[in-house]
């Protein structure tokens, strides 16, 4: 028999008890107990030295504080949008852009002519005043300042009042189509209409309120007349050349909610508007008639579904700012609940500008607080969050995008709303927000830095909603990935945004259709190592990009064979094995810990330290690598690999580190398996031998089995056989025999198989009772792992080799025993009964190919072999000379 060189990754542990019952009997008790498990387990698997590695997910703290960047995010706090902030009505616009005109200014007959040095001349004296018109304009001057005071600003040109009246009575554009008022109150309330629109200039965002006109104005119209016009002013029907706003195109706003503000009020909405909107106006007056919040809410609710049923909803109402000025008032209330309900109301309205970014800041302050989550849960506000996404451009409203994604954000860490918002669309809203982003970004810098602060955003919502399992199909179908790549490529020196991608792709790839989607994203593996190299000292960043690599080469060798070719692909993973090691030695050389720190130390789950994690899973990733052929063998001639594992095995003990310890062990084992020329592992084959004594003398079974492994490769030099029968390490596997775990046994057999190679060492197994333990073996697992059970009749094969009688080389009641257990093994019955019940057609057909391909040929020899040397033998008659 050749030696043995392989033995499979650790599937289920299977213990049956030993017994002299029948075989048919036994099969029939495990079949009921541990078939439906371990039996399709075992024969699914084949066996082979080379093995996957298997980790826990980078653990990540929740952080308790709700904010737009945690404590941990890399930007200062002199470039990052602020967490808090002041909110009054008076943030708000009382009307927000002119409206789209069709109508073209002529251009002017005049050319001003721009005074420059040469064509300064002595300036012209002016005639003194009348001392009347001197009081006169002091008088004007004092009312004028008292309004600019209140946030307005001086026009351009001033238009006496009887000028105004003249142009209007001359222009059947602007006339009123509402005759019901007198032809004077007709004439005022145009008066006041171009007075308002004259005096309505800007001053640093906000515009003159219509009860500060009302007092420049009560004695000219009535206050019906006057609030009538100026909704008309307010929603844009003004086009005074005294307007300091440009005319502009229509926005995307504009575009998909159907506004009309350049049209009238028609009969029926005027009628609509007083029996139905003004008296529910009339009740938002918290101040003045001491409302409750509770009944605000309420009106606030009716007054939402009034809207709704007369069509006034969006930009549709003609009075629209009217009633957004009297929705701004109330925010100054401070209520959270009667926030939300007037936020529902203003989105709905499809605010755009300044009031938007004010009404995102008033939904973020609610959210900020997980008290708050239940107002969010019962209300039909995430579906006017969400519609933000489709009536607002992101890129000209970015500082409002941001609070409603840090909203968006904060509700995500709610279980409930998180599967709301998953379940209403959020998924394919934000891919399409990351396009437009991506997009912006590659041709051009204008949006890149604010854009980056909305991506972190973005990327950690996106973080909360890949926890879901039903979420991963959402991500797969929307293109989320390629998008998220050009993210992390776009912005590879943002730490914050390359960590949030890291966190999605690290959730999403403990699943293999996500590994398979990603492996074939080919650019990824070059960015991952950029990545790598460029935050070599971030940890949190390494050890889940890393663990991403693992994931993709875990169970696809395309992958591995992808990663490898990258350019200074192996050199990347080195330095940063080097890095991490010398951390890691360096962390050793802290003082040590007093008694009671020890045993607080001790009392907890031990954990692997954080640079201890990143050597985990990045030894996991070259473990992974070497299951191909050519990565393999290129890396078991890799020095600095080599080296790197075996001080990692140098400076760590199982009982600090075991994961570590045994990750190191199983590389090395894959390493192993491979005899090229210049194999770094055979030459330093001794040395490792002895390391892992270390493995085999703890209390884990699995560094146990892990060091066993490795033996079973090394075993095949001779120079290791000798090492092991020297450090008595045969008697050590005769004894794991008795561990009732199928891989240990499977394992030890290993050893014990390469042993048997040297004739001298094949009595080894009967002076330590090893040739019993192997039948227990064969009869305690070959119904369920013929694999095993081949491995066994080939030790003993190898064992048997100059067999004379069958008695003397194996025993009497061994011979006995196995003859009946081979012989029963052989009968195909019971390789075919094992299986069908509660199994699926295509694992009892890989148990038959395992049973007839594996078993059956070595054990049909050994039957003969023994059956063709087996007698017996009658016992020696007694004689004094014999003692």
């Amino acid at each position: 028999m050749e030696n043995f060189q392989g033995y499979s990754s650790a599937l289920g542990k299977m213990q049956s008890p030993r017994t002299k019952r029948s075989v048919k009997a036994s099969a029939s008790v495990r079949h009921s107990t541990c078939q439906p498990k371990t039996s399709a387990e075992i024969i699914s698997e084949a066996r082979t030295s080379l093995r996957i590695l298997k980790t826990q997910r980078p653990f990540t703290p929740k952080d308790d504080q709700r904010k737009l960047f945690g404590l941990t995010s890399s930007r200062t706090e002199e470039i990052r949008p602020p967490s808090s902030f002041s909110l009054h009505a008076r943030s708000f616009e009382g009307s927000e852009s002119r409206p789209l005109s069709v109508a073209r200014l002529s251009p002017l007959d005049h050319k001003p002519k721009i005074a420059t040095c040469k064509d300064e001349q002595p300036p012209i004296p002016k005639p003194p005043l009348d001392p009347i018109e001197i009081k006169r304009v002091s008088s004007a001057r004092a009312r004028l300042f008292k309004v600019t005071s209140q946030g307005n600003l001086l026009p351009d040109k001033t238009s006496h009042p009887e000028e105004i009246i003249k142009k209007l009575n001359s222009d059947g554009s602007l006339s009123n189509k509402n005759t019901s008022y007198d032809a004077d109150k007709s004439a005022t309330s145009q008066l006041n209409t171009n007075i308002s629109a004259i005096w309505s200039t800007k001053c640093e965002g906000e515009e003159m309120m219509p009860d500060r006109i009302t007092e420049q104005t009560s004695s000219l119209s009535s206050p019906n007349s006057l609030e009538s016009e100026f909704v008309k002013q307010d929603v844009g029907l003004s086009n005074s050349p005294g307007s300091t706003e440009n005319i502009k195109e229509p926005n995307r706003s504009e575009l998909k909610s159907g506004s009309r503000p350049h049209e009238e009020e028609s009969e029926e909405e005027i009628l609509y508007w007083n029996m139905k909107i003004q008296p529910i106006l009339d009740e938002l007056k918290p101040l003045s008639s001491g409302n409750s919040v509770e009944h605000l809410c309420q009106t606030c609710y009716r007054l939402h579904y009034t809207l709704q049923e007369g069509n006034m909803l969006g930009k549709m109402c003609k009075r629209r700012a009217l009633l957004l000025k009297t929705l701004y008032k109330l925010v100054d209330l401070g209520s959270d609940k009667l926030s939300i309900e007037l936020a529902k109301l203003i989105l709905a309205l499809k605010v755009s500008g300044k009031n938007l970014l004010n009404v995102s800041k008033l939904m973020f302050k609610v959210s900020r607080s997980e008290n708050n989550d239940a107002l969010f849960q019962n209300d039909e506000i995430l579906d006017y969050l969400l519609e933000v996404f489709r009536f607002a451009d992101p890129l000209s409203n970015i500082d409002a995008f941001l609070y409603f994604m840090g909203t968006i954000k904060f509700l995500t860490g709610n279980v409930i709303l998180l599967k709301d918002l998953l379940n209403k669309g959020l998924v394919e809203s934000l891919v399409q927000l990351m396009k437009e982003i991506n997009d912006a970004n590659r041709t051009s810098d204008t949006y890149f830095c604010s854009s980056g602060h909305l991506l972190v955003q973005v990327t950690a919502t996106l973080r909360n909603l890949a926890e879901l399992p039903q979420s991963r199909s959402r991500f797969l179908g929307t293109g989320a990935l390629s998008e998220l790549c050009v993210i992390m490529e776009q912005h590879i020196n943002d730490k914050d945004i390359c960590l949030n991608v890291a966190r999605i792709f690290s959730k999403l790839s403990a699943y293999n259709d996500f590994c398979l989607v990603l492996s074939e994203c080919f650019s990824c593996y070059q960015l991952f190592l950029t990545i790598l190299h460029r935050h070599q000292r971030k940890q949190d960043l390494i050890v889940r990009v890393v663990f991403i690599l693992g994931n993709m080469t875990a169970k696809n060798n395309d992958a591995r064979e992808e990663l490898y070719k990258q350019e200074n692909s192996v050199e990347t993973l080195l330095t940063l094995f080097q890095i991490y090691h010398e951390l890691n030695i360096k962390r050793k050389l802290t003082p040590p810990l007093t008694q009671s720190e020890k045993g607080m130390t001790e009392s907890k789950s031990q954990k692997p330290s954080e640079v201890e994690d990143v050597l985990i899973k990045l030894i996991r990733v070259i473990a992974n690598l070497s299951i191909n052929s050519e990565v393999g063998s290129a890396l078991s001639g890799n020095w600095t690999c080599v080296e790197l594992l075996i001080k990692v095995l140098e400076s760590n003990k199982v009982e600090e580190c075991e994961e570590l310890m045994m990750n190191a062990a199983a590389t090395i084992n894959n390493l192993s398996y491979y005899q090229v020329k210049k194999s770094a592992i055979r030459t330093r084959q001794l040395h490792i031998a002895e390391l892992m004594m270390k493995l085999l003398l703890c209390n884990s079974m699995d560094a146990i089995l892990e060091g066993a492994r490795v033996f079973g490769n090394l075993s095949r030099s001779k120079e290791i056989r000798d090492f092991i029968v020297q450090k008595n390490v045969d008697k050590f596997m005769i004894t794991l025999l008795d561990a009732k775990h199928q891989d240990v046994c499977f394992a030890a057999c290993g050893v014990l198989i390469n042993l048997t190679v040297d004739k001298s060492k094949r009595p080894i197994l009967k002076q330590d009772g090893g040739i019993k333990k192997l039948i227990d073996c064969l009869r305690d697992f070959g119904l369920t792992d013929w694999q095993l059970a081949s491995l066994v009749c080939k030790t003993l094969w190898n064992y048997s080799e100059k067999i004379t009688i069958a008695a003397l080389c194996f025993g009497e009641e061994e011979t006995g025993e196995l003859l009946e257990l081979l012989s029963a093994y052989l009968d195909e019955g019971i390789a075919l009964d094992l299986e069908t019940n509660g199994s699926d057609e295509q694992l009892v057909e890989q148990h038959k190919v395992c049973w007839e391909s594996e078993f059956v040929p070595v054990a049909r020899q050994l039957l003969q072999r023994i059956q063709r040397h087996h007698s017996h033998l009658e016992p020696l008659p007694f004689s004094p000379a014999q003692n």
